[in-house]
């Protein structure tokens, strides 16, 4: 049964907290653990998680925003399950930064947290909707109002995310893949195949492949454990087609094999797919090849403010897929969440958040693209494109008007064939322009027309004015988007070479979502530093430091214990209090 925690509101008199030296108190409300609770773990909305529980009269949940936040605190430093149960019983300013002040109070079981976790899971599954992806959003939403963050402008980068497994060969992979078939199988169906599996079951699947030796062997142990496959899957498919080990292997199957007239052909390797399984137990993982690297597992994708205005910036979404989905795609699926949450006007990106589709949506949601680099062929610097020229369109992307780099303008018009766009430049003008005498302009006169005429298709029209915005973008040599690569590095910093300590999508989305959120949180943190650092200095530039000291402070709980033990330190604490 669902049941908020709202204990935190009204702190204990009597706490470990409490008891700390004043100068230990201010340290510990002035760190991370303060802005946590404030500006995350304060902001949590309960009730949002009241779906994962029955309806109906049973024992209460264990607070939600303490596993929420623990979660949290998992992804932003990187701890083990085990080593974040550690810091929630032993370490005061982890329990500070959740609403608990005592040491004493509050505990829970770590197989709760896995509970949750299966709870977040099937919902996801049921519905679609990750839980704490929404949570992240809402709180950060909470954040840039509170912080009156400016959302206009924002950034977009994308970063490769390896899952929890083995780097494993075609090989490898099919040997593994039948051993857990084996292993699956009734006793008598065991020692009907015995003789058939043999050879693949003398140790693991990295020994079977240790003692194979060159290209030419590795394709013949594929073609035989490929025909093997195919006589398993044909034979066992009655009794188990159900089985999750049998459908696995004939996903492998289908991967690395086709079958030609009733026999087994081996792939190549230029054949196998991205979205090729690349682990028997993460199959969401794919496969990438981005420049001279190979990838397998998943593809992060970061958006955050970046408003020359803004005192900080904050991440604004995260998006997970595997890694074969396009920048493009992520953009697309973005942009309505953004719009709808933040307003944005104005979104920096790279070359490969483009195309038609995203030309169509940005136009649609009123946005505006600016990127740092196009994808294609490098441009020759000393001849003119029509990115330098300046073309008008009307309300359905039209053009309707161009103006070449000396300020001729002239009206855009159809073709003939209908197929394509052209403009029709006065000859008397371009023929003194000193960039059609240094050959430099693509406009030419024809055969049939005296006129410079300049010929274009619709397509060519966006890139163009993708690039024109990225030539005048750089003019005042600033770049906005240079900045994400610093926020990818701070998300992916908790783990060690990019490689998280789970496998699957869900697993993965919400390390990279608490990772995300302690960021903003660390950032709220250092903006807040910095806001008290300069106080500190103004009030020393105004000769406002040295203040009258303070009486010595008693606490409440040493007032308590001096009253309930010791009647004569009772009273001396009474005249360090009120002078009586």
């Amino acid at each position: 049964m669902y049941k908020a925690n709202k204990r935190h509101l009204q702190p204990l008199l009597i706490s470990n907290v409490n008891d700390l030296p004043e100068k230990k108190r201010k340290r510990l409300a002035s760190s991370w653990a303060e802005d946590f609770y404030r500006h995350f773990f304060s902001r949590i909305q309960e009730d949002a998680f009241a779906v994962l529980y029955v309806d109906y009269p049973s024992r209460p949940n264990v607070q939600i925003n303490w596993l929420v936040g623990l979660e949290t605190l998992k992804s932003g430093f990187g701890w083990s399950d085990e080593e974040l149960y550690d810091h929630f019983c032993f370490d005061l300013q982890v329990r500070y930064a959740l609403g608990i002040h005592d040491l004493n109070e509050s505990d829970f079981d770590l197989r709760t947290l896995y509970y949750f976790r299966e709870r977040l899971s099937r919902y996801n599954l049921e519905h679609g909707v990750n839980q704490l992806t929404k949570a992240f959003e809402n709180i950060t939403d909470q954040q840039l109002s509170a912080l009156k963050v400016k959302t206009g402008k924002q950034r977009m980068d994308s970063t490769q995310i390896a899952s929890n497994i083995l780097d494993m060969s075609r090989l490898q992979l099919l040997v593994e893949a039948v051993q857990r078939l084996q292993r699956s199988l009734s006793e008598a169906d065991q020692q009907r195949y015995a003789e058939t599996l043999a050879p693949y079951l003398q140790g693991h699947s990295g020994q079977y492949v240790y003692r194979i030796k060159g290209k030419e062997a590795t394709e013949v142990h594929l073609q035989q454990i490929g025909e093997v496959i195919y006589l398993l899957l044909a034979e066992l498919q009655a009794g188990y087609a159900q089985e999750p080990a049998y459908q696995v292997l004939r996903r492998f199957f289908a991967d690395h094999f086709c079958l030609e007239v009733q026999a087994v052909r081996t792939k190549t390797n230029s054949e196998l797919e991205a979205s090729s399984l690349q682990s028997v137990d993460d199959l969401e993982a794919t496969y990438r090849r981005k420049g001279l690297r190979d990838y397998k597992g998943y593809v992060a994708n970061l958006s955050e403010t970046c408003d020359p205005d803004n005192e900080l910036q904050l991440i604004t979404q995260i998006q997970v897929a595997p890694n074969n989905t396009n920048d493009n795609a992520l953009l697309l699926e973005a942009l309505p969440d953004l719009k709808q949450r933040t307003g944005l006007e104005t979104i920096y990106t790279d070359g490969p958040y483009a195309g038609p589709e995203v030309d169509q949506a940005l136009q649609q949601h009123q946005v505006e693209q600016i990127q740092t680099g196009i994808n294609g062929k490098t441009l020759d610097p000393t001849k003119l494109y029509l990115a330098d020229f300046e073309i008008e369109q009307n309300e359905q992307g039209v053009p309707t008007c161009i103006t070449c780099p000396q300020g001729h303008s002239v009206p855009v018009e159809l073709s003939s064939r209908q197929r394509s766009y052209r403009a029709d430049f006065d000859p008397q003008l371009c023929q003194t322009c000193p960039f059609h005498i240094e050959e430099r302009c693509p406009a030419r006169p024809g055969k049939k027309h005296p006129s410079f005429r300049l010929s274009f298709p619709l397509s060519q029209v966006a890139v163009a004015k993708r690039r024109r915005k990225m030539r005048l973008s750089k003019q005042d040599g600033k770049n906005p988007r240079a900045a994400i690569e610093g926020t990818v590095r701070e998300v992916k910093h908790p783990f060690p070479t990019g490689k998280l300590p789970v496998r699957g999508l869900f697993r993965m989305t919400c390390l990279i979502v608490g990772s995300a959120a302690m960021t903003n949180v660390r950032r709220i943190h250092h903006y807040w530093e910095e806001k008290r650092k300069d106080e500190r200095r103004n009030l020393a530039a105004e000769g406002l430091t040295k203040v009258a000291p303070k009486q010595p402070g008693v606490s409440f709980s040493s007032f308590l214990k001096a009253l309930l033990i010791d009647p004569r330190s009772f009273m001396a604490l009474s005249e360090a209090c009120f002078g009586c």
